[in-house]
């Protein structure tokens, strides 16, 4: 894993960035870290703004087992199991488990997404699985820890950098 950018330039493409509905996702940090879980409301909000097309899916889930299976992730002291945990809820894949981790737990995750997976030259997998999910992992804690942003900022200039530079 290499960024395509100098590390030098993640507050500059995170700057740049911008993306519907975050404000109001970000809204629900406080909510679900005094919760400790998220309800059917707020997990339907974060799978539309990661997953617009599967988020319809959340709906199958009912409030209970939303809140419990999300409790448990994070509460969980087994790396694996807190990704992994999410993604028994219908409407979320591994994408949308990153981001309820993302934004809702206590430690720094990044966000499993195409765009993130491009700006540190790695290859979109058929299929997502926690041998690409940790080290990815600990390499982005290491990039926002060396050059002192957040996990957030760090998305962000992942995201955009691939916005503007990678070919369709």
């Amino acid at each position: 894993m290499k960024l395509r950018f100098q590390e030098s330039e993640i507050r500059q493409w995170a700057d740049k960035y911008h993306y519907p509905l975050e404000g109001e996702v970000l809204a629900l940090k406080g909510p679900v870290l005094k919760a400790g879980c998220l309800n059917k409301r707020q997990l339907g909000l974060v799978a539309l703004w990661k997953a617009p097309r599967s988020a319809k899916h959340v709906d199958k889930n009912t409030n209970a087992y939303i809140k419990e299976v999300t409790a448990f992730a994070f509460q969980a002291n087994d790396e694996r199991a807190r990704i992994e945990s999410l993604t028994i809820l219908d409407g979320v894949a591994w994408p949308t488990a990153s981001v309820i981790l993302h934004l809702f737990h206590r430690d720094p995750y990044p966000i499993l997404d195409f765009r993130a997976l491009w700006s540190i030259g790695l290859p979109v997998p058929s299929q997502y699985e926690f041998s690409l999910w940790w080290p990815y992992v600990e390499y982005s804690r290491a990039v926002a820890a060396r050059n002192d942003v957040d996990m957030r900022t760090l998305d962000r200039a992942l995201w955009q950098y691939s916005k503007e530079r990678q070919k369709r």
